[in-house]
């Protein structure tokens, strides 16, 4: 079995969640966990899913990278489907 991939970040002392992506050889991070560092909203998922939608409405073909949907460790201890996006 792979070893166990998903890890937890963390900046300025709040939790990012990322996941190392071994055939491309780079991290990705929790889109939603990255909005709530930038954006210090008390609904950063709704936060995210709005800005999602304006960016598709104004015509953007993609606003994460190829390793997006991945599920990870929620709030509440369930794994959930996740954006992610990587800095590459």
């Amino acid at each position: 079995m792979a070893e166990q991939s998903t890890q937890i970040a963390l900046f300025e002392g709040r939790k990012i969640r990322r996941h190392w992506d071994q055939e491309r050889g780079n991290w990705c991070f929790s889109v939603v966990d990255i909005v709530a560092v930038l954006s210090d909203s008390k609904n950063p998922a709704v936060y995210w899913r709005v800005l999602k939608k304006r960016l598709l409405d104004e015509g953007s073909d993609e606003t994460v990278t190829n390793c997006n949907g991945l599920k990870m460790p929620a709030a509440d201890g369930k794994m959930r489907l996740t954006d992610m996006a990587d800095t590459v």
